[in-house]
């Protein structure tokens, strides 16, 4: 198979989906007429998760026309591989819907923070002759499980960070800078960097994933989502050779310090405490000349401990200064760590810190694996499942409910959500709503909103926006 057919393969519509999917068509009653699905977190590492990245999942994938070659290629496929294929389904498609799945797809706004175990997405679809599409992009949208399952970690970690911002500094503008992207080569795919890198943004501003920069610009109407600085690695160096690593570090002030300028420096390459002398005494001049900040990044070691020890060592050559929560901030540098981080180190490092008297101002976390890679869908246990089937004219409730383990147990009915007025509480309902004296009409309104129909993007909102309403409790 040539690269031209992968790619193929890969932005068909029809193909992008499980392969005993397509004969299911075949299973359901006969008289099967409507399908109603939702998606759900049932629980997990946090309580709370941050709805993003449908948006792009829609744009790439369900706003493409189904073609002629394409219903070719999946029958060829299909055939081949085992499966049946609905040929008439898909030409019904092709031929009736101009090419556009007649489904409707609702969900929360991005940006919202839902407790779990309720509806964030709801796929219908109405058309008798292709019902059952609405089981069958599962495949394709719950992988909305991964965006969410990021920007869900980066927005609870940004609530670690401000805490200890507003315990230890004078300064919260700083925020959307303290937690960088490092994820890019720790991801199994480009595509996983362009939507977890993307998904990170909503909290943080800093990212060195181009492809997480680059997908939340286009995707979300952003001009520049996020920022980088020049920043050393080790070859950069270590190319110099040991006996001329002072000539390197002299030369990253030479290039790129400029007074208001960033210059991250890894300063570990062979002995980070020599290489903190050599900064505090050779070198100190020269950077209070340039006028830049300069951070060091410490690269190996107890995360914990060598932070620490970095930090007494700048503050006992650069100095500085007790901020007005009675903390210390380091004179004209900082540290970056970027070795061993994740929510707990990244919580163990801030109270270190804030127990040894340093604010939080004087370090900036560079977050790799963990941000990007080290979750799954279980993270937060996300599902798809069917809720509703219409036989005939009437619909019915839908739901799995296993002995054998109640956490799997779905929900059932054609569902929607609901957001009070007043308290922000969220409730999934059935549809048509009964008001009753827990939801008293007026009080509560409908969360969930049309963002696709039959082919049409029907909400495109910004990331500006999005991250707006992700922190609106911050204001």
């Amino acid at each position: 198979m040539s690269a031209g057919d992968i790619a193929s393969i890969l932005s068909n519509p029809i193909l992008n989906t499980d392969s005993y999917k397509a004969s299911h068509y075949l299973q359901y009653p006969p008289e099967a007429s409507a399908m109603f699905s939702y998606i759900e977190s049932r629980g997990g590492r946090y309580e709370r998760t941050l709805f993003f990245g449908l948006q792009m999942l829609l744009k790439e994938y369900l706003c493409r026309r189904v073609t002629p070659a394409m219903i070719e290629q999946a029958k060829a496929f299909f055939s081949s591989h085992g499966e049946p294929f609905n040929e008439a389904g898909w030409r019904y498609v092709v031929e009736q819907c101009g090419g556009y799945l007649p489904v409707r797809i609702r969900a929360v706004p991005e940006g919202s923070v839902v407790p779990t175990h309720n509806v964030l997405v709801t796929v219908e679809c109405d058309d008798p002759q292709v019902f059952w599409l609405a089981s069958y992009l599962e495949t394709m949208l719950l992988r909305v499980w991964y965006p969410i399952t990021v920007a869900t970690q980066s927005w609870h970690l940004r609530k670690t960070i401000r805490a200890y911002l507003q315990k230890s500094s004078d300064d919260l503008a700083q925020l959307p800078f303290k937690l960088h992207d490092f994820g890019a080569r720790g991801v199994s795919s480009a595509e996983s960097a362009a939507i977890g890198g993307a998904a990170h943004l909503v909290s943080f501003m800093g990212s060195d994933t181009v492809f997480g920069v680059a997908a939340a610009n286009h995707y979300y109407n952003e001009t520049m989502a996020a920022f980088s600085v020049p920043a050393a690695e080790h070859s950069t160096i270590t190319s110099w050779g040991r006996e001329r690593e002072t000539d390197a570090f002299r030369n990253m002030i030479a290039r790129f310090g400029k007074p208001g300028a960033i210059v991250s420096v890894v300063s570990d390459s062979y002995d980070l405490f020599a290489a903190l002398d050599v900064w505090g005494t050779q070198l100190k001049q020269a950077v209070l000349d340039s006028g830049a900040t300069l951070v060091i990044r410490p690269d190996s070691g107890d995360p914990r401990t060598i932070v620490l020890q970095t930090l007494r060592a700048l503050d006992a050559s650069f100095g500085s200064v007790v901020n007005g929560k009675g903390r210390r901030v380091l004179n004209n540098v900082r540290v970056i760590q970027g070795d061993g981080v994740n929510p707990d180190s990244i919580a163990t490092i801030l109270a270190a810190m804030d127990e040894a008297g340093f604010a939080a101002d004087n370090i900036v976390f560079g977050m790799g694996g963990a941000l990007l890679q080290q979750i799954n869908r279980d993270t937060q246990r996300f599902a798809m499942k069917c809720s509703a089937i219409r036989l005939g004219d009437e619909w019915h409730d839908v739901r799995k409910d296993p002995v054998t383990d109640a956490a799997k147990r779905s929900m059932k009915g054609r569902l929607t959500l609901l957001k009070h007025r007043r308290t922000g509480e969220y409730r999934t309902v059935t549809l048509p709503v009964t008001w009753d004296e827990h939801t008293v009409a007026g009080e509560w309104d409908e969360a969930l909103v049309t963002v696709f129909e039959s082919g049409k993007l029907l909400v495109d909102a910004s990331l500006a926006e999005i991250r707006n309403r992700a922190h609106a409790d911050e204001a």
